[in-house]
């Protein structure tokens, strides 16, 4: 697999135990198998960055893939919320995040590898809005399949750092990156507010203190 990271810096020897617990996944480096979102990525500050560039030799390694039809956006976002900074608002909001932990969690930090979508702030706010039952399953759902953020490779165990190969670094341009950048985050906040607009108020629409009481629910609807 080759995998990309966007960075400020050229990073050839990517290091186990650095970085950010507090990013989507928990602490590990977090990839992407796009060149093109990489440098998006490494651009997100308005500076000049850099692509990196690597070879995974995943043959042997444990890999956890929220993409795959075992799991739902509800094991993502248990994920997100355990790692991210979120103080629910109300009372029904810290309800909704304890049902969600406890029915949706995953053991992910025994995988070497996880496969998932990226939330940068705008998605994390629908997702808050999805736990305040602000909006339903459906829009939250539909948002992030439809934005374009792209999904992360994210390597978290020692045995996953020693199966990367360093291969190269592309420096990228702010002037021409960091304006992707913010078309990117543009576009998913209309398809977001468009979604909602379309799931809102349908007699269809499912939100999660529904699926706390019933969750039942989950068995008829596809997301």
């Amino acid at each position: 697999m080759r995998i990309f990271h966007g960075s400020p810096n050229i990073i050839e020897h990517p290091q186990f135990g650095f970085g950010n617990p507090k990013n989507d996944y928990g602490l590990g480096f977090y990839c992407t198998e796009s060149e093109e979102l990489a440098k998006e990525w490494a651009c997100q500050k308005n500076n000049d960055g850099y692509a990196n560039c690597y070879e995974l030799d995943a043959e042997k390694l444990t890999i956890l893939n929220l993409s795959e039809e075992n799991f739902s956006i509800l094991h993502w976002l248990s994920i997100l919320m355990q790692n991210r900074i979120f103080s629910p608002k109300s009372p029904a909001g810290r309800s909704n995040l304890d049902f969600l932990i406890n029915r949706f969690s995953i053991n992910y930090q025994e995988y070497d590898v996880i496969c998932g979508y990226r939330a940068n702030d705008s998605y994390f706010s629908f997702a808050s809005d999805f736990l305040e039952n602000i909006i339903p399953i459906q829009a939250l759902a539909s948002s992030m399949k439809l934005g374009a953020l792209g999904v992360q490779v994210v390597l978290k165990s020692q045995k996953a750092f020693e199966a990367i190969k360093y291969l190269k670094s592309e420096k990228t341009d702010c002037k021409i990156y960091f304006p992707k950048y913010k078309s990117r985050d543009a576009a998913a906040r209309k398809e977001y507010l468009e979604n909602l607009r379309k799931t809102a108020y349908s007699e269809d629409s499912i939100y999660l203190i529904d699926i706390v009481r019933k969750p039942e629910l989950l068995n008829d609807i596809k997301l």
